[in-house]
């Protein structure tokens, strides 16, 4: 059978999007690059705001019209949490719900596959291969929260946290040095919250440590930590440099009442001293974070708060989010919703915030010598390759060279900086 397997949402759809494709190959089928040449389509659906729902369905109605003759099997958020909805979709022959998301490819294939197939999974990866054959891997290393944040649907979508074996992801990560990925990316919904379900309480410290000494891969990438998950003491991590200086510490908001009715444990305070304390450990830092517009209850007093503080924090990076209301969520019970138009134009303040601290950071690198891992092509001229790739700070680097680049990790020279982009030329210890 030919399955062809997308996704929208997180990073970590992305991860289990991954494994399911090396899942369906150890299972005897062939992964497809298009939607044209499946029997079989698989859809990671996402649920965190109204609009990714809306992406979900559109995603699904596209594939069908695409190839009416291929079944669409749909499992992530949005299948769990309205399972009729999408059941209900031209093409859906499958609703997979989060819980039997691991046993996804069993279930569809209506048969018993040996446990030890899919343990083996890592081992049998292709250089540069995954669902989308990028260069840097995606590992998922917790799943589920325990959090009660007011606005996120979350927590009942994916359940509460549990985390995998520290051995299994080790093996896992010297598999994909073994293959020649140059990176990997750890993900999880509440990734801060590794160990936790074994009362481990510095279980993503010990995980990092053992990933650095008993693996080589060239680098190690976390995504999502929640600020109240880390102690100063954790930046010390980043003596290492095969650690990415890049650290997504969510806000939601900058205005201290506004973060008390969402239920987040942090608070402008608190949150300042860390970033100060990174800052203080880890060298050319580059932070981001999110910020949601618009939460039920916000005046234009708390937005003004709330700007001030992203402005003062100097991120390099904004994810904004119109507020989204979620059935099933506290904050959607909540009084004093805020008018479409007011959160759009909110968000939009913050999006130009957000480009500003982009194209600053961007500019304290230009004359400056950076490794890149080279991720893709986006043409050729007469120039050369286009290549393109990101720095360990997370920095997209242009550099148009004689020879493509791909999975390598190489110093430029960084020679100009536009739009939250550099461009670069070879660095003088390119051997080319």
């Amino acid at each position: 059978m030919r399955v062809y397997l997308e996704t929208t949402g997180c990073r970590l759809n992305q991860s289990e999007i991954e494994t399911l494709a090396q899942q369906f190959r150890q299972a005897g089928h062939a992964v497809v690059q298009t939607v044209d040449e499946a029997d079989l389509c698989v859809v990671n659906t996402c649920a965190v705001t109204r609009e990714a729902t809306r992406s979900s369905r559109n995603l699904i109605r596209r594939l069908n019209r695409s190839n009416p003759d291929a079944q669409i099997v749909a499992t992530g958020c949005y299948t769990h949490l309205s399972p009729q909805q999408v059941g209900a979709l031209p093409g859906v022959t499958h609703t997979i719900s989060n819980l039997d998301k691991d046993r996804l490819v069993p279930i569809v294939l209506q048969t018993d596959v040996p446990a030890d197939v899919f343990d083996r999974e890592p081992l049998d990866r292709e250089v540069g291969a995954g669902a989308l054959g990028r260069t840097r891997a995606f590992v998922k290393v917790q799943d589920g929260c325990n959090n009660r944040c007011t606005f996120c649907v979350t927590t009942i979508a994916r359940g509460p946290g549990r985390s995998r074996a520290l051995d299994e992801i080790v093996r896992e990560v010297q598999a994909l040095a073994a293959a020649g990925y140059q990176e990997a990316v750890l993900t999880g919904v509440h990734l801060g919250s590794y160990g936790h379900d074994r009362g481990e309480r510095d279980g993503l410290t010990q995980l990092v440590r053992a990933l650095l000494a008993d693996s080589d891969l060239p680098r190690l990438r976390l995504s999502s930590l929640e600020p109240w998950d880390i102690a100063p003491e954790f930046f010390a991590l980043w003596q290492n440099p095969r650690l990415c200086p890049h650290l997504h510490l969510p806000l939601q908001s900058g205005c201290n009442a506004t973060l008390k009715r969402m239920a987040r444990r942090t608070n402008q305070a608190a949150f300042r001293a860390l970033v100060e304390a990174a800052r203080s450990q880890i060298p050319d830092l580059a932070l981001s974070t999110d910020v949601i517009a618009g939460f039920p209850g916000e005046t234009d007093e708390e937005f003004e708060t709330s700007l001030a503080f992203v402005r003062e924090m100097d991120f390099m990076k904004l994810h904004v989010f119109r507020y989204s209301s979620r059935a099933g969520t506290a904050a959607a019970r909540m009084p004093d919703h805020v008018p479409d138009a007011v959160k759009k134009a909110r968000s939009a303040r913050l999006l130009a915030l957000s480009d500003e601290g982009a194209q600053r950071f961007a500019e304290r690198f230009v004359g400056r010598e950076l490794d890149v891992l080279w991720e893709q092509i986006t043409g050729v001229s007469e120039a050369g390759f286009h290549n393109s790739g990101l720095t360990g700070n997370y920095l997209r680097v242009r550099l148009d060279a004689p020879q493509a680049l791909t999975n390598l990790i190489t110093p430029v020279q960084i020679i100009a900086a536009g739009e939250g982009t550099l461009y670069a030329g070879q660095g003088e210890r390119y051997a080319g």
